[in-house]
């Protein structure tokens, strides 16, 4: 399969920076938050045409062709695929400035030798060598996983889920890379969605328990827990709208968890102090398994309700939040301290104006870190505005590394545009110190993540 390493998007700006790149640029890649299905890592199909692996899934795509007003028939519709690239590579051709354009560009370098870019002009005869390179080589996912230098990759799986295809792929000792399930508590906090009981009742049958009560509600999360634990499970996470302003004590709590799963009448405040309790108690359980928490913060979903009706979640129709308030994480992280629960913690915001006072609140605790830029945040200016806050109010080497939060698998050069963005970074700021310089480099690049998946 092809190389990458002539082929991908050039941002090094100086001798300097490119040496302490050649340094890291060969590192496996630790993606330790991703939205990969691992029952298509497992069964491994090739994939039939770039379009499959393109556009299918990938909202940031969508998004942008919305923004140059393709016809959504053209997007999520039902046209043929070529045709759905054709208008793909259009939008790509116009979009100087989005980072979609770069890691267009890296990705076909990377897996497909292609380093022409992609238009109007060229979507065929590019739409064909990628083709091409997809049927001689049979690629799937598992052979651009390998491809790409992937070595440990976490999905995220929801409590509920039986974790089938995470003990087949474990069971494959044919496949070198390690796949383990996150546990992704959103529909667990979601005290005020209306199919909450329902989701309890799943919930409580997939752990063999009653969850009548709230003692009981927790002794099912544990057996959850335990089980994704015992199937290599190193990391939480929670993306909600909004965060817990309120921490119910234990009396409170199942009192309100009665009244929520019983169909009564429950005040906004005692949903949300009952989030605050299931967050504590959470961080607990997640401290006392050596587990990471990570908190993604300050995203809105589903802002338009006519298209989330029509298309369904994750169809690109999310944005920015208002920052939460830096008092309620404060309060949280405090009480979880506090009560000698607090884990290690890794704290993201999709609303960067957010960033200054989070990274001050994680420098008052041991063991929580600031996440590299999310979502609308990855572009280069994004990582460079996370590098310099860090860098400024806490210490550049407590980012724990990169990641992909994608659901494609073409998604890992990614890695490779974050490694020359942190190379760029210290080389404006080494003065000289190369071998400093250097260390830094690979921990932000591999070395953080491996010590924290215990990949070393």
């Amino acid at each position: 399969m092809v190389g990458y390493r002539d082929k991908t998007v050039r941002l090094i700006r100086s001798p300097e920076a490119e040496e302490l790149y050649r340094e890291v640029r060969d590192l496996p890649i630790i993606d330790y938050h991703c939205h990969l299905s691992p029952e298509e890592i497992y069964e491994d199909r090739p994939f039939g045409n770039i379009g499959e692996i393109w556009l299918l899934g990938d909202h940031y795509k969508w998004r942008l062709e919305r923004g140059f007003g393709v016809d959504e028939e053209l997007v999520t519709g039902s046209a043929d695929m070529k045709s759905r690239f054709r208008a793909f590579a259009e939008t790509v051709g116009y979009a100087f400035g989005n980072p979609i354009k770069d890691w267009v560009q890296s990705e076909l370098g990377f897996f497909f030798g292609i380093d022409e870019p992609l238009n109007r002009e060229t979507a065929d005869r590019i739409w064909d060598k990628a083709n091409a390179a997809i049927a001689e080589n049979a690629m799937s996912p598992r052979k651009l996983m390998e491809a790409a230098g992937v070595k440990y990759v976490a999905t995220t799986d929801d409590p509920c889920d039986d974790l089938h295809w995470h003990d087949l792929i474990a069971a494959d000792k044919s496949f070198g890379i390690k796949v383990v399930p996150s546990f992704r508590t959103d529909r667990l906090v979601s005290a005020d969605k209306p199919d909450y009981a329902a989701y309890v009742a799943r919930l409580a049958s997939a752990a063999g328990v009653s969850a009548d009560t709230f003692d009981g509600f927790k002794a099912a999360v544990r057996a959850r827990l335990d089980l994704f634990v015992s199937r290599g499970c190193k990391f939480s996470d929670v993306g909600v709208e909004g965060f817990p302003s309120a921490i119910a004590d234990d009396e409170a709590a199942a009192r309100i968890y009665s009244d929520i799963i019983n169909g009564k009448r429950v005040s906004a405040e005692d949903v949300d102090a009952f989030k605050g309790a299931v967050y504590l108690f959470l961080a607990r359980e997640y401290a006392e398994r050596g587990m990471v928490m990570q908190l993604h913060l300050s995203v809105a979903r589903n802002c338009n309700s006519r298209m989330f009706a029509e298309k369904g979640a994750d169809g690109g129709f999310d944005c920015v939040a208002d920052p939460v308030p830096t008092a309620s994480v404060r309060a949280m992280l405090d009480a979880m301290n506090n009560a000698g629960a607090l884990p290690e913690t890794i704290i993201y915001s999709l609303n960067p104006t957010a960033y200054y006072p989070l990274t001050t609140l994680a420098g008052a605790f041991r063991r929580v870190h600031i996440g590299i830029s999310w979502w609308f945040c990855d572009h280069e200016r994004g990582m460079r505005e996370t590098l310099d806050t860090v860098g400024e109010l806490g210490h550049i080497c407590s980012i724990v590394g990169m990641l992909t939060d994608s659901r494609s698998f073409l998604s890992y050069t990614r890695h490779d545009y974050y490694r020359q963005i942190v190379c760029n970074w210290l080389a404006d700021r080494a003065r000289g110190d190369k071998d400093r310089a250097a260390e830094v480099a690979y921990r932000l690049c591999y070395g953080n993540a491996a010590e924290l998946t215990e990949e070393k």
